[in-house]
């Protein structure tokens, strides 16, 4: 036999007939009664409702027939489906496809067929309503009608099938939703009696199924409501405007026992086949764990807030005294509670005792209020260590109780106290130590270990508080002892400062006598001294020039303690103070038979310096080396770059110096045990020696050995290098100008007397250029609108009006704004010079002053500017 093709959309052909749900289930009495008239109409033996599935054919419906299904291969109806159309053999035997299967040569001996196919769905095909005969027969295009008009009612049958399934298993999810749903379902009708109610609902409003079932729904509203509700069902029939049907709002439900309940409730609208509202189904969501969680977070995020504020803001809380009392609130707040109290513990002799920062107003006379007061402002602490507050303070128990007048530990409350109804105390801790407290009474909510532990990071930061206060209270207690000790310090400095001013006045007076009427005596003509007078006198002048060196050391130590030493630091090169130094000290290096030698510096380079201290310091260490040295000793003074500081070594040939006392050098009046030498002194030069050294940025040190000699060395910060060679002169570079032209005219606003003479110098060098300096920038603009020049070099920091200011108004003045300005400042920084440039100056330079670049800017503005004479 010649099995059938498959169709072309066979595996859509399959989908259909699987979702018919219809093969291998039981006998069906409409499908026989079809099959049965076929065979009663044409007569014959065999009619079967055949559905072609993957690898079979299956029957519904087998009038004539015992078997329910064969193999798809020796299918008849298989042909019919594959040609989608009606198929008739009225003989199998002339049919080549047929004629040797095994259903024509052996049972049921199939002789006639004709299939008309089974389509639910056009163009698929899932089976046949086919006839069997046993015998040759012809089929009249009547007979086909008849078979086409069975074969619709089989399709009819198939999906009625289907539509039972359907609305059947629609029926069993509607009871799983209905009965199992986690959310409550209410039917009620048109009038508002509850028709079913689903056992989640039950259980949520606390009823049974037949107190509910029949009675109108406003059983489950609130009393403000549930007079109204069947009003609201009336409405929305007469067409007003819904309020929740069909769209869902958060309401409250009744529960039987009186509670309300928080419900999100939905109400829909249930229409018949005409359109009309046949009954309402109502959806209720608990969100009793909704709003429980919404409070939890609410109240969790009023804990962080509290904790937060108190910690970042604590500083400006305290400086209003507002800490303790915030806190409280804050603790009043969280617990919902009428009373609430916040206080530090102090240890005592005996036992603790409780100072109270913060405490809710309990007062209900004029006493009682006398004595809140007395609490609040520490006044008077709390030492009874057997009441329900003592328990806490001084023994460090958690007290909590919901019937505080039964309490063993209440202790009485005088006529009037406010009813306490519970309390919760509870102490705080830093590590073993017991340093506070708080409690709460009449709280709202439940006063338990819960409450307790959520309350713990409150008791944390109070903790961590109470110490930061301590911790603040003792600094601002150190911070007043050290303003007493310097207001101490100042009034003696100040007292030893006039004491010294004055003692300078009265010694110098003398001492001026002393010396000048010594020097009359020396160079007197008419009546010449002996040399045994001249000796003398020249003692007297000795000693009396030694005094004043020490009362000048004096207060020039003086000075510097005081901090009324003012330097003049200023671009200098180190070479010419030593020249002037040696120069000083040449007499007292011949008389000491000392030699000297000098190292000289290549390239030279320049310091930034005070000239008069450095030379001070020199002095003083050269006059150091030529009284401590050994006899036809010598001395070395060595000068060396070492990164950004030039280092001056004064090396002697003397006794040296034991490392272990090297540290007493620099100690005022000390003199390590020379003063009962034959050699003078006080023993402050290198207390003095030091204190300017540093004050001009550089350091002094001493390396030495006993028996080897002693070098002391100070450096100084370097400030500019400069070449072997002098550099060209700037007069060649900015060449000579003609007759036919008139000066340069550049304005200098600088305030600092050096840095004027050291522009002066520079400029000395270009005879085109006319200088002109003024100290203040009021001036200058006083000058630029009488007599505009072409340059302007403005210095930032000066005395009144700055240089940024000066700017701004020349840019607003019609006669100034076209006059160039060059910044010339120390501030030096890169966002200084962007700052500067954005500001509208032409060009921004620092200080020390770089020649080159400003010859080059010179050049540059002499070379544009109009300097045609008139």
């Amino acid at each position: 036999m010649q099995a059938a093709d498959f169709p072309e959309n066979e595996h859509q052909r399959l989908a259909a007939l699987h979702a018919l749900q219809v093969l291998d289930t039981p006998a069906d009495e409409a499908f026989d009664r079809i099959t049965q008239l076929a065979c009663d109409l044409f007569d014959l033996p065999i009619a079967l409702v055949s559905l072609v599935d993957a690898e079979r054919q299956w029957f519904k419906s087998h009038q004539g027939l015992t078997a329910s299904e064969t193999c798809r291969e020796l299918s008849f109806c298989a042909h019919a489906v594959a040609i989608n159309d009606m198929l008739v053999v009225e003989e199998t035997l002339n049919d080549l496809r047929f004629t040797d299967s095994p259903l024509v040569t052996g049972p049921p001996r199939i002789r006639f067929y004709a299939g008309q196919p089974l389509q639910l769905a056009e163009g698929l095909p899932v089976g046949t309503l086919c006839l069997i005969d046993r015998k040759p027969r012809l089929f009249s295009q009547r007979d086909r009608a008849i078979l086409k008009s069975l074969a619709r009612q089989v399709e009819e049958l198939l999906r009625q099938h289907q539509m039972r399934r359907a609305l059947a298993q629609t029926t069993r999810r509607y009871e799983a939703l209905f009965n199992e749903s986690a959310t409550g379902i209410v039917r009620i009708d048109r009038s508002g009696s509850v028709l079913s109610i689903n056992p989640f609902a039950l259980t949520m409003l606390g009823y049974q199924q037949q107190e509910v079932v029949g009675n109108n729904v406003a059983m489950f509203t609130p009393n403000t409501i549930s007079a109204h509700h069947d009003s609201f069902l009336a409405n929305f029939l007469a067409g007003s405007e819904p309020k929740v049907i069909g769209r869902g709002r958060e309401v409250e439900a009744l529960h039987k026992d009186g509670h309300l309940i928080p419900v999100h409730l939905a109400v829909n609208a249930i229409h018949n086949e005409q359109g009309d509202v046949a009954e309402f189904l109502g959806i209720l969501t608990n969100l009793t764990e909704v709003y429980n969680a919404t409070q939890q977070i609410h109240k969790e995020q009023s804990l962080l807030k509290v904790l937060h504020q108190g910690i970042t803001d604590y500083q400006a809380l305290m400086s209003v005294e507002q800490l303790w009392t915030f806190l409280m609130e804050a603790l009043r707040e969280l617990t919902d509670s009428d009373y609430a109290i916040i206080g530090e513990v102090l240890p005592t002799d005996t036992t603790n005792a409780l100072k109270i920062h913060a405490i809710t107003d309990l007062s209900w006379s004029d006493e009682s209020r006398h004595l809140m007061e007395r609490l609040r402002s520490g006044d008077m602490t709390l030492t009874n260590p057997n009441s329900l507050l003592g328990r806490v303070f001084a023994h460090g128990d958690v007290i909590m109780t919901n019937d505080v007048y039964r309490h063993t530990k209440r202790g009485g409350f005088p006529p009037g106290h406010p009813r306490l109804d519970n309390y919760l105390g509870v102490p705080i801790f830093s590590g073993d130590g017991l340093i506070g407290m708080f409690a709460i009474a009449n709280s709202k909510q439940p006063l338990n270990q819960a409450l307790l532990d959520w309350l713990q990071p409150f008791t944390d930061t109070c903790a961590l508080l109470i110490n930061l206060y301590r911790q603040m209270a003792e600094r601002e207690q150190v911070t007043y002892d050290l303003a007493t000790a310097r207001d101490q310090a100042e009034q003696a400095n100040k007292a030893k400062s006039e004491f010294l001013s004055s003692m300078s006045h009265e010694l110098r007076t003398p001492l001026n006598a002393i010396i000048g009427f010594a020097q009359l005596l020396a160079k007197g003509r008419r009546d010449p001294l002996s040399e045994k007078q001249q000796r003398q006198v020249g003692q007297i002048e000795k000693s009396g020039q030694h005094l004043l060196s020490l009362i000048n050391e004096v207060l020039d130590l003086a000075k510097i303690e005081a901090g009324h030493m003012t330097l003049s630091l200023e671009p200098m090169l180190i070479e010419n103070v030593l020249d002037d130094a040696c120069t000083t000290l040449e007499a007292n290096i011949g008389a000491a038979n000392i030699t000297l030698t000098r190292d000289s510096l290549s390239p030279p380079c320049m310091v930034m310096a005070d000239y008069t201290r450095v030379k001070q310091v020199l002095l003083n260490l050269l006059s150091n080396a030529i009284k401590y040295n050994r006899e036809n000793g010598t001395i070395h003074v060595n000068i060396e770059p070492t990164g950004n500081e030039l280092k001056v070594s004064v090396i002697d040939s003397g006794h040296g110096i034991a490392p272990e006392r090297q540290h007493e050098l620099f100690e005022p009046f000390n003199r390590l045990d020379a003063e009962h030498g034959p050699i003078e002194g006080t023993g402050i030069g290198l207390a003095i020696t030091r204190e300017l050294v540093e004050r001009m940025k550089g350091q002094l040190g001493v390396d030495s050995q006993p028996s080897k000699g002693s070098t002391f060395w100070f450096t100084l910060p370097i400030t500019e290098h400069l070449g072997e060679h002098e550099p060209p002169s700037h007069r060649s570079a900015m060449g000579a100008t003609g007759d036919s032209q008139r000066a340069f005219n550049l304005l200098y606003v600088e305030d600092n007397p050096a840095n004027q003479r050291l522009m002066e110098d520079i400029i000395d060098d270009f005879p085109s250029v006319q200088l002109r300096v003024v100290a203040s920038a009021e001036l200058g603009l006083e000058i630029m609108r009488h007599s505009p020049p072409d340059l302007v070099l403005m210095d930032i920091h000066l005395p009144g009006i700055n240089g940024f200011q000066a700017l701004d108004i020349m840019h607003n003045d019609s006669i100034l704004k076209d006059i160039d300005v060059i910044a010339l400042s120390a501030n030096a920084m890169e966002r200084d010079l962007h700052h500067g440039l954005a500001a509208g100056f032409a060009d921004y330079l620092t200080k020390p002053i770089d020649i080159d670049k400003l010859t080059a800017l010179l050049k540059r503005f002499i070379t544009t500017a109009p300097r045609t004479a008139p």
